[in-house]
């Protein structure tokens, strides 16, 4: 049996990434919003929807399965049958006053790991567990370790001293994680200005918004990257890095503006889930950008995410390609003109999706180069 399960998240007040569960109505045991695949509804869009049946949510659903996890389904007559659940990320926007299923289930807000240890099936815990691992601890004895290697990187008598009185390090790494919000934050309303409805202008304006703070982040790196003695990664490195991301929000900006150029109001199914896929990137984005203070530490971790920003490249890729193809058939017997502003939307979404895969292969160098 093929089933289809929703992993709702939202990220706390204080930056922890929180996860939604519910139980079930039968053995009153935790789990995701799940259910049978619906015909003729593609499985995110499926997942969304129980979401909404099950606990009231509505958010942005990532067209791209998180992973896959089993558990024995039981039947009213005592029997059971093996069930195969794709997990689909779903961004929590809000939480209606009214829903099917209203009563009938317990819902509960969880951090991530005790949301893991909440759940029984043991791939399910893992793929919780997974969706946002904090930054390794590396125990005291290495960082003790650490210490004493660079006490011993020679810095002796004048050179010692010479370092002690040039500037160090800078908040180049703060600077990462606060232009990562930033594409979050950008992300989310991407996302919602796709959906249409009457705060498109709303969208526009706090995306413009989110841009002009990246710019501001990324002029105060450049001129950390200027007067900085010692950088913790080669000043190419950081500047490319930083490059790409402002970039990815560039792209949404100009995407905002085509829209509200064009005043376009209503999006094929395709331009929504390129815009879900965004959302996802940044949400992978945001979470590496911690871990880079520790690239030996978190190595494993940083090549699985940049792994799923690759693939979610490629999905992006097919979506543009099936849009596009959608979009020409109807505008052959329509208005050409609906082609050249569909075209022009989706070239700035695929190359918003191609600035997360430029972030992806920053972090595979720094990865390289200094783990």
């Amino acid at each position: 049996m093929r089933q289809i399960a929703a992993l709702p998240y939202t990220t706390a007040d204080d930056g922890t990434m929180q996860i939604l569960l519910i139980t079930s109505r039968d053995t009153r045991r935790w789990v995701i919003p799940k259910g049978n695949r619906i015909k003729g509804l593609p499985g995110h869009r499926a997942a969304e929807l129980e979401a909404y049946e099950e606990a009231g949510i509505h958010g942005i659903a990532c067209p791209a399965a998180i992973g896959r996890y089993r558990y024995d389904k039981r039947r009213r007559s005592g029997r059971s049958r093996e069930a195969v659940v794709e997990v689909f990320p779903l961004a929590v926007k809000g939480h209606l006053t009214q829903w099917p299923e209203q009563g009938q289930r317990e819902l509960r807000w969880f951090p991530v790991a005790d949301a893991a240890r909440a759940v029984d099936e043991p791939d399910l815990k893992t793929i919780i567990a997974a969706f946002r691992e904090p930054p390794a601890d590396p125990g005291w004895f290495l960082r003790l370790l650490l210490a004493i290697r660079e006490r011993q990187r020679g810095r002796t008598g004048m050179l010692r001293w010479f370092h002690a009185l040039m500037p160090k390090q800078g908040r180049f790494f703060d600077q990462f994680e606060d232009h990562a919000a930033t594409l979050v934050a950008g992300a989310d309303a991407l996302a919602l200005l796709l959906k249409g409805g009457p705060d498109m202008a709303t969208h526009v304006r706090t995306i413009s918004d989110h841009e002009h703070r990246a710019d501001d982040i990324i002029r105060d790196v450049l001129l950390d990257v200027r007067r900085i003695f010692v950088t913790p990664f080669d000043r190419s490195a950081i500047t490319d890095l930083i490059g790409v991301m402002d970039d990815a929000i560039d792209q949404m900006n100009q995407t905002a503006k085509a829209i509200a150029l064009f005043e376009v109001r209503d999006f094929p199914s395709q331009m929504q889930d390129m815009s879900a896929l965004i959302v996802e990137c940044a949400r992978i984005t945001a979470e590496a950008m911690p871990l880079l203070r520790s690239l030996n530490l978190n190595a494993t971790r940083l090549h699985d995410l940049t792994e799923r920003l690759v693939k979610l490249e490629g999905h992006a890729d097919n979506l543009h390609e099936a849009g596009l193809k959608a979009l020409y058939e109807k505008a052959r017997s329509g208005n050409p003109m609906d082609f050249i502003v569909g075209n022009e939307i989706y070239s700035h979404l695929e190359k918003v999706t191609d600035r997360f895969e430029d972030v992806a292969n920053e972090i595979s160098g720094l990865v390289i180069d200094h783990a």
